[in-house]
């Protein structure tokens, strides 16, 4: 007992210190946290572990993602964030994912390979691909899939001129890299399970085939390079090798360009001969400014990059489609600090949904928004109110690249083909995971006789 009383006074003193000292900090600690979860944006964080994530799905699938987006939706500073899928598909040293110094190293490298002036250059191997393409896959026929069309004739450019990989020279290559490349997109909104027998687990499989590919195709570039039978300006792989990029880093990229400037591409041009479909005023206008142009060639001469400034209208409805159906429907952003807006609060690391488009939807910048109006971007628009290529440091280095394949593909459509929706085919499509109309949005074609017309037509 004499023992215990030392030991009960110590006991007591260690509690009246935790009140008087600790208690009132934890409290104050506890009330801080509690004024921190107040300010978080409001809403509900949705099922354990994935969230929100399963209604977002289900909205894609539907095409009704953009009144999903409206019931979440805010602003933020933020910083690109791909999904685990993406970056296992892809490579985690791409561009998109890249910060800093990095990504401004990698990004200045893709800006200067895809300046103005290299591009002008390009304009030659684009037309003689998308000939080739329309009479492979249009000539003879009276119906066509168009996105499986579009998708294939891209995979071909962007062989052709982005990769160096020509047609004749490397057309096992070339169908290697496409199968491979076909499975492994399917796997970017996959459930990130890497298991043989699960969506993720073949796709991830089919992205290390195609890296191999890659790597093989990496190896001949170099010894090219270093034997002076290349130049750097020969294609962008090429380029990437000059400029001293690690061989990881090229793969990654390359995984990456391909994914970007693939389905994007596709998607605008299959979605602009839907809209052109459906309003014929527009069409009317886009078939004759391409009429003037062709009037202009001599038979099988290619487009030159001055006939590319005539097509502005063309441009314009290309622009026009691009807002109504954005390629990418939305960005992933993560917080890279805490960033405060309207009052609330996104804690660092938060990763944020980006619904650029949204804007693109605005009746307060463009009157009726679900109207089909290519004159709408004959005028200047407000800044960063069409973001279909994004801004700022993260802007897409390619977009100049887009606009010439856009315009030389519907020149050669327009003038070699009318078209009309099939029977059957009533132009609906899902967001799911990106665009992709019923059916691959079959039209009839039939082909225009260019002596009648003056149009230049797809024969060589």
């Amino acid at each position: 007992m004499e023992m215990e009383a030392p030991v009960l006074a110590a006991l007591a003193a260690v509690i009246i210190a935790f009140i008087l000292l600790v208690l009132p900090h934890l409290r104050k600690q506890s009330s801080s946290q509690d004024d921190r979860r107040r300010q978080l944006p409001p809403g509900s964080f949705g099922l354990p572990v994935v969230g929100q994530t399963v209604g977002l799905l289900r909205a894609l699938r539907a095409n009704t993602g953009e009144a999903w987006l409206r019931r979440w939706a805010s602003d933020a500073a933020l910083t690109a964030k791909s999904s685990t899928s993406f970056n296992s598909m892809v490579g985690r040293r791409n561009i998109r994912e890249l910060v800093g110094d990095d990504h401004r190293r990698v990004r200045a490298m893709m800006v200067q390979f895809l300046k103005l002036d290299i591009v002008r250059s390009y304009v030659a191997s684009m037309d003689d691909e998308v000939r080739h393409h329309l009479r492979a896959h249009w000539d003879g026929r009276t119906t066509v899939a168009v996105m499986p069309s579009m998708k294939s004739l891209t995979f071909d450019i962007m062989c052709t001129v982005i990769f160096g990989l020509g047609r004749a020279d490397h057309a096992a290559v070339r169908r290697e890299l496409s199968a491979e490349f076909q499975q492994l997109v399917r796997g970017i909104w996959a459930i990130p399970v890497n298991l043989p027998f699960t969506s993720f687990g073949k796709c991830l499989a089919a992205s290390r085939r195609g890296r191999r590919t890659v790597a093989a195709i990496i190896k001949e570039k170099r010894a090219k390079l270093e034997s002076g039978h290349s130049s750097p300006s020969d294609d962008l792989m090429t380029h990437m090798l000059a400029e001293g990029l690690a061989d990881e880093e090229i793969i990654d990229n390359v995984m990456f360009m391909m994914v970007a400037a693939h389905d994007t591409t596709a998607s605008l041009l299959t979605f602009l001969l839907r809209h052109l479909d459906g309003n014929r005023d527009a069409y009317g206008r886009v078939v004759a400014e391409q009429q003037e142009v062709a009037r202009s060639k001599a038979p099988g001469e290619a487009l030159s990059w001055d006939d590319l400034g005539k097509m502005k209208y063309t441009w314009s409805a290309a622009m026009e489609t691009l807002r109504l159906v954005p390629p990418v429907f939305s960005m992933l952003k993560r917080a890279v600090a805490d960033v405060e807006f309207d009052g609330h609060l996104i804690p660092k690391g938060w990763q944020v949904l980006g619904a650029m488009n949204l804007t693109q939807q605005d009746p307060a910048i463009f009157p009726e928004p679900s109207r089909f109006e290519p004159a709408r971007f004959e005028s200047p628009i407000p800044p960063y109110s069409f973001v279909a290529f994004g801004g700022g440091a993260r802007m897409c280095p390619g977009n100049e690249f887009t606009r010439v394949e856009t315009l030389v593909a519907m020149h050669y459509i327009v003038t070699g083909f009318r078209w009309k929706l099939a029977d059957g085919c009533d132009g609906s499509f899902s967001r799911y995971p990106m665009p992709s109309p019923a059916q691959g949005l079959l039209i009839d074609i039939e082909p225009i006789d260019t002596t009648t017309t003056g149009a230049t037509g797809i024969s060589k």
